[in-house]
């Protein structure tokens, strides 16, 4: 894993080495419910015999129904259950997944050998991963609708992890015709950063690690939680714009999209914060200029990694204030060994070093040892 911050990467990895005691497995069991501070995503109940349900309610936007699964310890039988609940062998010894956003699951409770096929293996940052997939034994499966289902087949993995966009679940029905069963992981839809991180917990029920969860889950949020109190303190909240165009449009965060909260935060003022939408706002060139030229800062570039590349794709870009005082900032500081964004794969899970970023950016006063991880500035 790559070196981010002293203190608070130490004692993750302690937490998250800590030995596998036998506790681990059966420490929930004395509960009804797995504790969840901010994620609203998902549920999981705990029955006789180790036993768990797992429930995802909104697999998607709009989804009007969901989605439960029976998780039964492999030295179990599996007990009656409803014909829409679908049964998972517990503890997997081996998964695939679909998202980068789930590798950092995986490698925070230490179960990164358990990853055995990923539809795009050269999107993979993780150093842990990577070697895992150079050494060959990831196999890579393909995006979407396009899965070899051969492939996946003859690799048969205990569980498939996806991600849903609407309610078309054609493939994943394949991919269970074949005897994998398929769990969708919703953290996407979570609106308070720490949400999404609290989906390490998702992944976790399904090796027994729950204990180990919550504990990376715990340091996160208090550093996250510590790092807002002190921006909170702030007198100044210098403005931002986000994103570029693409296309004919210009895209950046809806008011109450993930991005939106964590800016406001860090003691950022967002120039759209009144906006009701939690998505993505598709504006005019214009529209956005006639708001944010006077932007103090432009943080979020897309492709672009230098000042010269936004004067090449489009003069006018020059005219905001923030590009003439040089006050652009790229989230993609860092790439895996095949040019995958670390930000996109990492910054689900760790809100907490975005905002220390977005801190450093406003207000490095009140950091003054943090240097920037996901984030550098346009030169």
């Amino acid at each position: 894993m790559q070196k981010i911050s002293g203190v608070i990467l130490f004692l993750i990895l302690c937490w998250a080495c800590a030995p596998r005691e036998q506790t681990d497995k059966n420490a929930s069991a004395v509960k009804d419910s797995l504790a969840l501070d901010y994620a609203m995503g998902f549920k999981v109940y705990y029955q006789a015999n180790n036993i768990k349900m797992v429930e995802v309610p909104q697999p998607f936007q709009g989804a009007s129904s969901g989605y439960k699964y029976l998780l039964v310890p492999k030295d179990q039988e599996i007990p009656p259950h409803d014909a829409d609940v679908k049964v998972i062998r517990t503890p997997l010894s081996s998964i695939a997944c679909t998202s980068t956003t789930h590798i950092p699951l995986l490698d925070y409770i230490q179960e990164t050998d358990k990853l055995t096929g990923f539809s795009t293996t050269d999107f993979i940052s993780s150093e842990k991963m990577r070697a895992r997939v150079d050494a060959g034994k990831v196999t890579e499966l393909g995006i979407d609708k396009g899965i070899n289902l051969e492939r996946l087949a003859v690799l048969k993995p205990d569980m498939l992890m996806g991600y849903a966009l609407s309610s078309d679940y054609g493939q994943f029905k394949k991919i269970e015709e074949l005897g994998v069963p398929v769990v969708i992981n919703a953290e996407y839809l979570e609106k308070h950063p720490l949400g999404r991180a609290e989906w390490i917990k998702f992944m976790a029920v399904f090796f027994n690690r729950e204990k180990a969860a919550d504990s990376v889950f715990q340091i996160i949020k208090n550093n996250y939680l510590a790092t807002q109190a002190l921006a909170a303190q702030t007198t100044t909240r210098p403005s931002v714009v986000c994103g570029v165009v693409y296309g004919d449009a210009w895209f950046l965060p809806g008011g109450q999209n993930y991005a939106a909260r964590i800016l406001d935060d860090a003691g950022i003022h967002y120039l759209w914060t009144n906006d009701a939408s939690n998505g993505y706002l598709e504006l005019s060139f214009e529209a956005v200029y006639e708001k944010a030229n006077q932007a103090d800062l432009w943080i979020g570039t897309g492709p672009y990694s230098t000042l010269a590349e936004i004067r090449a794709a489009d003069e006018r870009y020059t005219r905001f204030k923030a590009f003439q005082q040089k006050q652009i900032y790229t989230s993609d500081a860092r790439k895996g060994a095949k040019g995958g964004s670390e930000y996109m794969e990492l910054g689900y899970l760790r809100p907490d070093i975005i905002l220390n970023d977005l801190v450093k950016i406003a207000h490095p006063e009140l950091l003054p040892e943090h240097v920037l991880y996901f984030h550098k500035k346009l030169q």
